[in-house]
């Protein structure tokens, strides 16, 4: 794996190769990753994966024109054709207004945040393998728990390093590490499955293997003999696991493509309440140690902190240079890019602040409600933002969490229950999109 310095060498070289074969503008984009993961079943070692890869992913411009290509190899003579290749796509593709480098003023200069995303830590498949077997023993010795879908851990480093022609040449290093376990209760057409796992950046972050274990045991046992609930419309609380998906649902409404091609059921509410007052939607890209966060963005950009819900108002929208253009408006510092193409946009580390009201406060009113544990199917329509989702969890009645449910649909529309939304104060910071139990009223349900 080459280090910070060697790969920001590489892609400002390449740059060099693909200004000097006659392009007017590039960018250049390495990646390598290593990761080592262990799986177990039943007590026994089943798989253990060692991967290791370099990409590089170039783009140039000629005019308005561009392309992009990408390739593993990374000798010298498979580089020099990547760009005579790259040039040459470039002069036949059509011309876009709106393509371009991120404006040179707005790079990234001096020190970058100290974001601590990379621990230095190497474990050994040993320590993976035993704590993959404490997770699925802890989840097997569950009372109920019948079979198990197996365990595992992994650990992985990346590095990253992003240059353009403007002069921009910047890079970084990430580690991650995870941990899961998956197991099955009750018996024939009766068993039911569910999971846990955490994944952090530093390995000493990560949440003991057994705890992570007992959790996945005590959800599958409690989704046994599940029941089905009557139709009608009644308030809805998600699961953290569950309602993290409803702020992924509004992100994608906020990107520039969205907006840019009017295919957004926000399109019309920048400056206008979209949440309840009080509500905040925070994106945090320099949360110390979070699961996406980085110093630049797949342009070069400054990444910054920013409310893009303050007191229930959108505040605007996620930019990377192309739609910034279209819509007349300067990037955000949220492009995303993978290797090859273009780059988009999306958020970093998202989460909705915590309210006021426990989770057990924020249902105690309820005569008879859903608490979703399980989301199912992709039914959202991005552009009208009608929602209708298969559900899985459990029956709120009189205040209290019941029977288990299965097989129900809740349906609503995202701009109501956007307006209609309650977070609750357990909010946590374990993955990418962070939210507290979430209660939306009045959404329709079709149960039985």
């Amino acid at each position: 794996m080459l280090t910070i310095a060697q790969a920001e060498d590489r892609v400002s070289t390449l740059i060099a190769a693909a200004r000097k074969a006659g392009a007017d503008a590039a960018d250049a984009l390495y990646v390598c990753d290593a990761s080592t993961q262990v799986s177990v079943r039943l007590g026994q070692l089943e798989d253990v994966e060692r991967s290791e890869g370099e990409d590089i992913g170039l783009r140039v411009f000629v005019g308005r024109r561009s392309a992009s290509v990408s390739s593993s190899d990374l000798s010298a003579d498979a580089l020099a054709a990547l760009v005579e290749r790259a040039v040459a796509m470039a002069r036949e593709a059509p011309e876009d207004p709106w393509a371009g480098l991120a404006p040179a003023d707005r790079l990234l200069t001096g020190a970058a945040p100290d974001l601590e995303a990379d621990d230095g830590a190497d474990p050994a498949p040993a320590a993976l393998r035993e704590r993959a077997l404490a997770a699925e023993d802890a989840a097997r010795a569950i009372a109920g728990v019948t079979n198990s879908e197996g365990a595992s851990a992994s650990a992985g480093r990346s590095v990253i390093a992003l240059a353009t022609s403007h002069g921009f040449a910047r890079g970084y290093s990430t580690t991650g590490y995870s941990s899961s376990a998956s197991v099955i209760a009750g018996e024939g057409l009766g068993m039911q499955r569910d999971y846990a796992y955490h994944s952090t950046r530093h390995f000493a972050d990560l949440e003991a293997a057994d705890a992570i274990g007992r959790r996945a045991g005590e959800r599958a046992v409690a989704r046994l003999n599940p029941g089905r609930l009557a139709s009608g419309a009644m308030p809805v609380l998600f699961d953290p696991r569950a309602g993290a998906s409803l702020l992924g649902h509004f992100a994608g409404a906020i990107t520039g493509a969205a907006v840019a091609r009017r295919t957004s059921f926000l399109l019309d509410k920048m400056g206008e309440a979209v949440f309840a007052p009080g509500i905040v939607v925070r994106d945090d890209p320099h949360r110390v140690r979070g699961l996406r966060s980085k110093p630049f963005d797949g342009e070069g950009l400054p990444t910054a902190p920013a409310d893009l819900i303050a007191d229930g108002v959108l505040t605007g929208w996620l930019l990377d240079s192309a739609s910034a253009r279209q819509l007349g408006l300067a990037p955000t510092g949220h492009a995303v890019r993978g290797i090859g193409g273009a780059p988009g946009a999306g958020a970093t580390n998202l989460h909705l602040a915590a309210g006021a009201l426990s989770p057990a406060d924020l249902m105690g009113d309820v005569k008879l409600g859903l608490y979703v544990t399980e989301l199912i199917g992709q039914g959202v329509n991005p552009v009208t933002g009608d929602y209708s989702r298969g559900a899985s969890g459990f029956v709120i009645r009189d205040g209290q969490l019941a029977e288990p449910v299965a097989e129900i649909t809740i349906a609503g529309n995202l701009i109501d229950m956007f307006r209609r939304l309650t977070p609750a104060s357990d909010l946590e910071f374990r993955r990418g999109v962070d939210v507290p139990t979430i209660r939306v009223e009045g959404m329709t349900i079709a149960g039985a």
